[in-house]
C-alpha cells in the first residue's frame, strides 16, 4: 500500500499563499464587473447620493427600461449583431479558404505571398493612408466598412496554416480519386476536419466585432443610423449632457429617477452580456477531437 508524501510547512505555507493571490487577481477583475451591474439596477437618483458598493440600495429596472425605449439604441445593437455575424462567417471562410491555398507546396509563388504577409504583420500604412483608401473604395458611411477591410487576417492565416499541415493526406487523396476539386475538398474535407481551429478563430474575431467602436467613430459620420452599439455607447460617455438622452428616451416619464451615469452603466451591461452568454457556447469546440467529421480507423 503506498503511502501520501507528508507535506512541509513551507509547501502548505506556499499553496495557502497561492490560493490566496488567485484569489485576490479573481477579486480585482470580476468586482469592476459586480460594481457596474449592482449600480445599474439601482435608482438613478439615489446613486448620486452615495457610492453604492455591493448590493443595489434601492433597486430599479427603470435604467434598463429607458435604455430599451431608446430606438437608437435598438437601432446600434441590430447593427452590431448583423456585422458580428456577417464578419466573423466571412472572416473564418475567407481566411481558411487563403490559408488552405498557401499551405499547398505546389502553390506557384508560395513563398513570395508568405514573405508579403509577413511584412503586414510588422508594418501598416497608418491611419490617413488606410482612410483614404476607404474613400477611396466608397466605403464611408457604409455597412461593408465593418466586413470588408477585416475579412482577412495573416494572422489568422499562421494559425489555420499550421491546423492544415496536420492534416492528413490521405483524407485529400481519397477525394481526388472520387472526382473532387480544391474547392470542394476545401468545403467537404478540410473545413469538417478543422472545426475546433475555426470555431477559435470565429470566437476571436467575433469578440473583436463586437466590441470594435473604432471603425463606426471614423468610417460613419453621416449615416448614424449605421452605427454600432458600441460607437453608440462611445459618444454617450463622450456627450456632457447624457441626460437630456435619458429623458428623450424615456418620453419625460422617467426622467425624474434616471440620470446620465446610470444611463451609461446601463448601456454597458446590455452591450456586454451577449457576448459573455455567447463564449460558454462556443467553448465546447476546444476540447472535441482533433478529426471532427474525418474517417475513423
Amino acid at each position: 500500500m503506498l503511502s501520501l508524501k507528508r507535506r512541509t510547512r513551507g509547501e502548505a505555507l506556499f499553496d495557502q499563499l497561492n490560493v490566496a493571490g488567485m484569489l485576490l487577481i479573481c477579486f480585482i477583475t470580476l468586482y469592476p464587473v459586480w460594481y457596474v451591474l449592482v449600480n445599474s439596477l439601482n435608482e438613478g437618483k439615489d446613486a448620486m447620493t452615495g457610492v453604492i458598493y455591493w448590493w443595489p440600495r434601492v433597486f430599479s429596472l427603470e435604467n434598463y427600461t429607458t435604455v430599451f425605449k431608446n430606438e437608437g439604441i435598438l437601432q446600434a445593437m441590430w447593427i452590431t449583431v448583423c456585422k458580428t455575424l456577417a464578419g466573423t462567417l466571412l472572416h473564418v471562410f475567407f481566411t481558411a479558404m487563403v490559408a488552405y491555398a498557401l499551405s499547398r507546396q505546389e502553390l506557384i509563388f508560395r513563398k513570395f505571398y508568405m514573405l508579403l504577409g509577413t511584412v503586414t504583420m510588422f508594418f501598416s500604412g497608418g491611419l490617413i493612408p488606410t482612410f483614404l483608401l476607404i474613400k477611396q473604395l466608397n466605403l464611408l458611411d457604409n455597412f461593408l466598412v465593418y466586413i470588408i477591410p477585416v475579412m482577412f487576417s495573416f494572422f489568422d492565416l499562421i494559425i489555420f496554416m499550421t491546423f492544415f499541415r496536420e492534416i492528413p493526406a490521405g483524407l485529400e487523396e481519397a477525394a481526388k480519386i472520387d472526382g473532387a476539386n480544391d474547392f470542394r475538398i476545401f468545403t467537404s474535407v478540410v473545413i469538417p476536419a478543422s472545426m475546433p481551429v475555426m470555431a477559435t478563430i470565429a470566437l476571436f474575431h467575433g469578440v473583436y466585432q463586437w466590441n470594435d467602436y473604432f471603425a463606426g467613430v471614423i468610417y460613419i459620420t453621416r449615416k448614424i443610423d449605421l452605427q454600432p452599439v458600441q460607437t453608440y455607447l462611445y459618444r454617450i460617455v463622450a456627450q456632457s449632457s447624457t441626460s437630456g438622452i435619458a429623458q428623450s428616451a424615456a418620453g419625460g416619464i422617467t426622467g425624474r429617477t434616471v440620470t446620465g451615469q446610470s444611463i451609461k452603466l446601463a448601456t454597458m451591461v446590455v452591450t456586454t452580456l451577449p457576448i459573455v452568454f455567447v463564449y460558454p457556447f462556443l467553448q465546447k469546440y476546444f476540447v472535441k477531437g482533433f478529426m471532427i467529421g474525418s474517417i475513423k480507423g
